[in-house]
């Protein structure tokens, strides 16, 4: 009787060793709802292009691009070019038509008595440039004019005064060292109901670095792809001019133009 006691308090001591063991090999992993949409993003200049987002980093102390989100809207060897997302003012696109929905963007810092507009359709638009997914880029006056009386509605048509522009190889540089953050564009975050709070989304994602970082359960690097092998190159293509080209619009303002926040 002795022995078998002694070897079944030695049996229960072995079983709860191990349980503990195993406990502490377990490392909590942090699971995402089921569903949820892990954002694709990159660091690497070889996924610049047309229909691109940057997200500016914390880093960027520049007034004219701090706490932006711009959409490229030309990328080329002597021209690139963009539109900031996020910089709404308090001027009715009314003012240019009665009836307008929506308010006059700031698209960035170059050329502001320049206009652009953004409109989404399904349909082909002559005399537009097709950027990504249904979103053209309207440049032309004429082609703006006929836009404007259909009355579309801010969640498919934005309009913007100025651009932001850049060097060759200025913008490579930016991202080299660390100032912007490539997202693929969507409809969603171009046209965005609250676009004060759209850079705030996207550099929490960003901070995340859910793409790039994360480990698999089983403890190794996730493979990260090239956006390019990841996104079938819906960007179309713009030609080959030096510099963006606009169109000049009036706006009344009472005031010069500046953005909500």
């Amino acid at each position: 009787m002795v022995v078998l006691r002694r070897l079944s308090f030695y049996l229960t001591l072995v079983a709860i060793v191990a349980f503990a063991a195993m406990k502490t090999r377990q490392s909590p992993v942090q699971e995402f709802p089921r569903g949820a949409i892990v954002p694709v993003q990159s660091r690497n200049v070889h996924d610049l292009a047309p229909g691109r987002l940057l997200v500016a980093t914390r880093s960027v102390a520049d007034p004219n691009f701090s706490k932006t989100v711009v959409l490229l809207i030309r990328y080329e060897e002597k021209s690139i070019a963009g539109l900031i997302l996020n910089r709404r003012t308090n001027v009715p696109l009314s003012r240019l038509s009665e009836g307008l929905s929506g308010h006059l963007y700031i698209g960035g810092p170059v050329e502001p008595n320049l206009s652009y507009a953004l409109l989404k359709t399904p349909d082909r638009l002559e005399g537009a440039e097709h950027i990504f997914d249904g979103v053209h880029l309207i440049t032309s006056k004429t082609l703006f004019e006929q836009t404007i009386a259909t009355q579309p509605d801010p969640s498919t048509f934005h309009m913007y005064q100025g651009s932001a522009e850049w060097i060759p190889d200025q913008l490579e540089k930016e991202v080299a060292r660390g100032s912007w953050v490539i997202f693929p564009a969507n409809a969603e975050a171009v046209f965005t109901e609250d676009p004060d709070s759209l850079w705030f989304q996207m550099i929490r994602k960003t901070e995340l670095e859910i793409a790039a970082n994360e480990t698999k359960g089983d403890g190794r690097k996730q493979q990260v792809c090239s956006m390019n092998r990841i996104i079938d190159g819906a960007a179309g293509r713009v030609p080959a001019n030096p510099h963006i080209a606009g169109f000049r619009y009036e706006v009344r303002s009472e005031r010069p133009l500046t953005a909500t926040r």
